[in-house]
């Protein structure tokens, strides 16, 4: 029987709190913070994260295929699969789909996925409201994923399932639209409200499972409290509501749904009763049932382990400047030239999954692949190494104040891995304050820049927090 063996999640470092678009704008605003993607971050990026974090200790050959579900894609027309599986390292005869423009792209892909296969399923979405409106303070950005197959490693079963299709416009963006359009929220309300009572109740029914079975219910739908009143039409109490992420990430588009599913299995027990719900234009809704193999299930950041490790200090004008809602002054240096395409080509699989060499006769590992070993210096006796997942430490570092940053200063380490190898690269996600030699890192996946149109990634190193490794 079909389910997930695996689960991960992202969140990014930064929120915004909310209080300061309304300080900024003198209005009243929700509570709490939002998640903010970094200016070095986009979907790509957060889905590669959160698959990692879906992947770590399983055998990523075994992946048979990757959906790729999004509403905030880097490109209108060109695919992220290729990047997504190069930064995973997986191999490129690997099978992939991309869904886009629906906010239930994201459990459709679950649905989607081939009981026969193991399909990694990845949503994720960085969405950006307009200044002074309610979607500003709304979205949140985030990402989830996950490992569907079947077998005795599946954690959560997929007891049933079932699609609703229904055509409502609640919210949309066309392609001249700069920003998500919105409907009165009473629409969406009535309309959700009469498809969940319509669905899920005969649903429920069909598999004899009834309200008080259900351990937690995760119901993303229109509006702020849409899911409480959904929940409470079908019975649910208060405490088998899954926490939304409202106050604490926002509305994650096509992660929305799924960040929920993996906050519930964080804390499922064997035997646990889950029922998602997902509306957009329809509804996708899912019956797990979690195993046993849960409790084997080695621990993973998650949702709750990025929750706990954030910085609320990001200014309002910050954010604005991150996503190009205000012109600044462009920094008195030369424009950014376009990547070549010849030459990202032939880094592809080197850059991308950050692929070194390492020595047979040595053993020292040395990035960018080399044909010379720099410490015995024999010739062409070296394998592929991959440094995304090792240990690796702050060797000396500059804060640069005159280069080029969207947030200024640039943080730029020498970082020595501990198995040996050692790079140069930029640090993020990093206060200058907390930066100090012998700090422990560890590689992170980022857009560097953009420019021409074309985004070109690498990877960067971050803090290891202490509640980031506990």
């Amino acid at each position: 029987m079909k389910g997930i063996i695996s689960y991960g999640a992202y969140i990014p470092y930064n929120r915004l709190q909310r209080k300061k678009i309304g300080d900024f704008f003198n209005k009243p605003v929700f509570g709490g913070v939002k998640a903010v993607a970094g200016y070095d971050e986009d979907s790509v990026s957060m889905g590669v994260e959160a698959a990692i974090d879906c992947l770590q200790r399983m055998e990523h050959e075994k992946v048979d295929s990757i959906y790729f579900a999004t509403v905030s894609a880097s490109y209108r027309e060109k695919g992220s699969i290729p990047t997504i599986a190069a930064a995973l390292n997986l191999p490129n005869t690997i099978r992939g789909i991309e869904a886009s423009t629906s906010l239930r792209s994201g459990t459709s892909a679950i649905l989607a996925a081939n009981e026969t296969e193991n399909t990694l399923v990845i949503a994720s979405d960085s969405r950006t409201g307009a200044p002074t409106g309610q979607n500003e303070q709304w979205f949140g950005d985030g990402a989830a994923s996950f490992l569907i197959g079947s077998g005795e490693d599946v954690i959560a079963h997929i007891i049933d399932s079932g699609t609703v299709q229904g055509e409502v416009i609640t919210s949309w963006r066309s392609q001249s639209d700069p920003f998500t359009q919105n409907w009165e929220e009473r629409l969406g309300s009535t309309v959700f409200l009469e498809q969940v009572k319509s669905n899920i109740v005969p649903f429920l029914e069909k598999n004899d499972v009834t309200a008080d079975a259900i351990a937690k219910v995760m119901i993303s739908g229109p509006g702020t409290r849409a899911h409480t009143a959904a929940a409470r039409a079908l019975g649910f109490k208060n405490e088998q509501i899954q926490d939304p992420l409202f106050d604490k990430v926002g509305a994650a588009g096509n992660a929305h749904a799924p960040m929920m599913i993996v906050s519930a299995l964080e804390a499922a027990h064997p035997g646990d009763y889950l029922l998602t719900i997902n509306f957009s234009e329809g509804l996708d809704f899912i019956l797990f049932k979690v195993t046993a193999a849960i409790e084997q299930l080695p621990a993973r950041k998650g949702v709750n382990g990025y929750l706990k490790i954030h910085s609320d200090k990001i200014a309002y004008s910050d954010y604005l400047k991150w996503r190009e809602l205000i012109v600044t002054e462009p920094p008195r240096r030369p424009d950014i030239e376009r990547p070549s395409a010849p030459a990202l080509y032939r880094g592809y699989n080197q850059n991308l999954s950050f692929t070194g060499s390492k020595c047979r006769s040595c053993g020292i590992p040395q990035f960018p692949k080399q044909r010379v070993c720099v410490q015995c210096q024999q010739k062409d006796e070296m394998e592929d190494y991959r440094f995304v997942g090792q240990s690796a430490k702050v060797t000396t570092f500059t804060l640069d104040y005159l280069a080029a940053s969207p947030a200024p200063p640039m943080i730029v380490a020498v970082i020595d891995f501990v198995n040996g190898g050692r790079i140069i690269c930029e640090v993020t996600d990093c206060d200058p304050k907390e930066m100090k030699i012998g700090m422990n890192v560890e590689m992170t996946f980022r857009r560097l820049y953009e420019a021409g149109g074309i985004n070109n990634y690498f990877w960067k190193a971050r803090p290891i927090r202490q509640k980031e490794s506990s």
